[in-house]
């Protein structure tokens, strides 16, 4: 178990875009990430990142290729295994050779707490993480719902979490086949994405998370910039934009070495409207109803999740009116 760090607060905000415009389709928001990526490949380092295995499980992995890099962009929405990428990381650093790992905020301070030192050649990079969702749940939902019913198995050939054929802000949930029509979902109408996306799914641990506020102590901190509307310096395309969270002089340096568009923002407004970046989730009220019954609604999932979500909008209705025949203005839920 991860003890809570200290809060540290980023020295500098940007809005970032990768200039590649085929990068930045691919990738969730900006694509910031793969600039980072290749500034290390260059200098002859190795790269550490979640990426799916043969059964479309996710985990860590390394790479220390360009070609490499496909494999780690783009969001997750699935706890990745760490399995021994820890130990690859000490065994590189002890090398010389420069690392970069990138994970969950709880990931990279579990690395710390492993390493139980500091090394100059190792730069970590983390997200605003909403929560992650159980990896059982994950495989359980690829078996029922798309392997089963498409008979797909070993024709599935990508999974993007984010695809933006219809913009950054209304992604889609796709799966690409080998010889099979691409499945494309909208997230209010996809039963796995709507249980990530209103807290019903998440592992315990991220309604507590530990690594809020900066405390995982990562060199930078990158995350889909929403709320960038509200900043006017003429980088919302529906593209994808990126916040970029400095927060050590190690980011520093390396941000400056790497070719992007950037402006400067304020990081108390940026931080205020990305509100994960300090506060957990709420665990939703129905939760553990979700947890025991899931698994009986293998034909009509979705339905289940979005009864579920119907559920709790009456039943804070219901409380509402309750409080405010008490006397009260606001739920206090």
């Amino acid at each position: 178990m991860l003890n809570k760090q200290d809060d540290t607060k980023p020295v500098i905000a940007l809005a970032a875009i990768n200039t590649d415009e085929e990068i930045r389709l691919k990738s969730s928001s900006g694509g910031i990430f793969t600039l980072l990526a290749e500034k290390i490949i260059a200098n002859e380092g190795v790269i550490f990142g979640a990426a799916f295995n043969k059964n479309w499980e996710v985990h860590h992995e390394e790479g220390a290729t360009i070609e490499d890099l496909c494999k780690f962009r783009g969001s997750k929405y699935v706890q990745s295994k760490i399995e021994n990428s820890y130990k690859r990381t000490e065994y590189f650093l002890k090398e010389g050779k420069e690392v970069l790992f990138s994970g969950t905020p709880c990931q990279i301070a579990g690395l710390k707490c492993f390493l139980q030192k500091d090394y100059l050649n190792l730069t970590t990079v983390d997200f605003i993480c909403h929560g992650v969702p159980s990896p059982g749940i994950w495989e359980w939902y690829l078996k029922n719902h798309i392997f089963t019913k498409t008979n797909t198995s070993s024709k599935l050939k990508d999974i993007n979490f984010r695809d933006k054929t219809f913009g950054w802000q209304n992604y889609r949930l796709a799966f690409q086949f080998k010889s099979h029509t691409p499945i494309l979902s909208a997230n209010n109408t996809n039963g796995y994405m709507l249980a990530f996306l209103n807290d019903i799914c998440l592992r315990p641990s991220c309604y507590k998370c530990p690594t809020k506020k900066g405390s995982s102590h990562s060199d930078i901190t990158i995350a889909d910039f929403w709320g960038i509307n509200e900043f006017n310096i003429e980088m919302d395309d529906n593209k994808g934009t990126s916040l970029v969270l400095i927060n050590t002089k190690k980011g520093v340096e390396l941000i400056k070495e790497i070719k992007m568009q950037s402006k400067k923002v304020s990081i108390d407004k940026a931080l205020a409207l990305n509100q994960s970046w300090k506060k957990s989730a709420k665990p939703h009220e129905l939760r553990n109803l979700f947890y025991k019954q899931y698994k009986k609604h293998e034909s009509d999932f979705t339905s289940f999740t979005q009864d579920l979500i119907h559920t709790k909008s009456i039943t804070k209705r219901v409380i509402r009116k309750i409080f405010r025949t008490l006397g009260y203005n606001q739920l206090p839920i």
